[in-house]
């Protein structure tokens, strides 16, 4: 089934490519491969979940904050390409979680994010190398942020 297919099969509607805050692109396209620029948790240009894990929020609010974030990411990837049906392989994700001192489950959290591409490309496509790292602050304040290299392996 198409990553397209699989979408409208489960629902789930992604919002509007959020426009980058600063003086950068987000996305970026050299032959076969699509870079995203990194991305945070934003509805209608605002921020949806600002804070630290482990101090702020629980991991399970992490992972509903990383999931948000996929579908971001997944929104300016569709922009990019005009479909995800055009991603050959998701290759490596690194999330970035603002971690109170002491949180240690980032990669649950990062989880939220990594269920969702499995969720929408199938395992083939989906599944991807990935680091989740702890840091005291992503920019501006959100709780957690993803760079996707789906190296779009675009068809």
């Amino acid at each position: 089934m198409s990553a397209e297919a699989r979408l409208k099969e489960r629902g789930i509607t992604l919002p509007q490519p959020s426009t980058p805050l600063a003086n950068y692109v987000g996305a970026v396209r050299t032959g076969n491969l699509l870079y995203l620029a990194g991305h945070g948790p934003l509805r209608e240009g605002k921020a949806s979940a600002r804070g630290k894990l482990g101090r702020d929020m629980t991991v399970e609010q992490g992972y509903q904050v990383a999931r948000e974030v996929g579908l971001n990411l997944l929104a300016t990837t569709r922009a990019s390409l005009g479909s995800l049906d055009r991603v050959k392989r998701v290759v490596k994700v690194l999330g970035m979680v603002a971690s109170a001192e002491g949180f240690g489950d980032q990669p649950k959290v990062i989880n939220g994010f990594s269920d969702l591409m499995v969720e929408v490309f199938g395992e083939a496509i989906g599944k991807h190398a990935r680091s989740a790292v702890g840091h005291g602050r992503a920019a501006p304040g959100y709780p957690r942020r993803d760079r996707n290299d789906p190296r779009g392996r675009v068809r």
